[in-house]
């Protein structure tokens, strides 16, 4: 019953949201980071766009993301999980739905979502990155636009996929395709919203 009530939670709050990207990135990301300042102007940019920002409701990466929405006038979403060593919601959501559970938690991220914007981070933006990627590679979700920013970053990991998972036949080539690499917020930004938010805001406006 109390996975069924997230899931319904889950769904009227977010029932009418519009056009919507989720962002992801570490909640130990200090508030002088260069990434908490990309995480900022990722979220003026979608909003300015007019579309929606979705974070894992957090600080850090997160709270940047939710800051730079809110300080642009715009949607500023976060589906906060329950955890023993991370504090609640960050003061710049302007919607929260909280979580027990992570498996309701992640549905709501991409069934609300156009596409992802993956800031770096840690464990967590790993599982939510690889989890996206697969729903591509499955076809459980078309037209789905992920964006890695800061390619120093993420090089080494996609080296590995490349030279080992790719080498021993394990990962398709092609599955490298799945996502794109950006280095300011505004590449990924303009990147992100090729795909299906940026079909839906056309649609809007015609």
């Amino acid at each position: 019953m109390r996975i069924q009530s997230e899931f319904v939670q889950g769904f009227d709050a977010l029932a009418e949201v519009g056009p919507a990207i989720s962002v992801f990135g570490s909640a130990r990301t200090k508030p002088d980071s260069p990434y908490y300042i990309t995480g900022m102007e990722v979220g003026r940019r979608l909003v300015e766009a007019g579309v929606a920002v979705i974070t894992g409701g957090g600080p850090g990466s997160m709270e940047a993301a939710n800051r730079g929405a809110a300080e642009a006038g715009g949607l500023s979403i976060g589906l906060g999980i329950e955890l023993p060593f991370e504090q609640g919601m960050n003061e710049w959501v302007g919607l929260g739905v909280d979580f027990r559970y992570f498996f309701a938690r992640k549905t709501m991220f991409v069934k609300y979502a156009q596409g992802f914007i993956v800031l770096p981070g840690g464990l967590g933006t790993l599982d939510e990155l690889f989890e996206a990627m697969v729903l591509v590679q499955t076809g459980k979700v078309s037209s789905f636009p992920i964006v890695l920013v800061d390619r120093n970053f993420w090089a080494p990991l996609l080296d590995w996929i490349r030279s080992t998972m790719v080498t021993e036949g394990l990962v398709s080539p092609g599955d490298l395709d799945i996502f794109s690499l950006a280095d300011t917020a505004e590449e990924a930004v303009a990147l992100v919203l090729a795909g299906k938010a940026g079909e839906q805001l056309a649609a809007q406006e015609s």
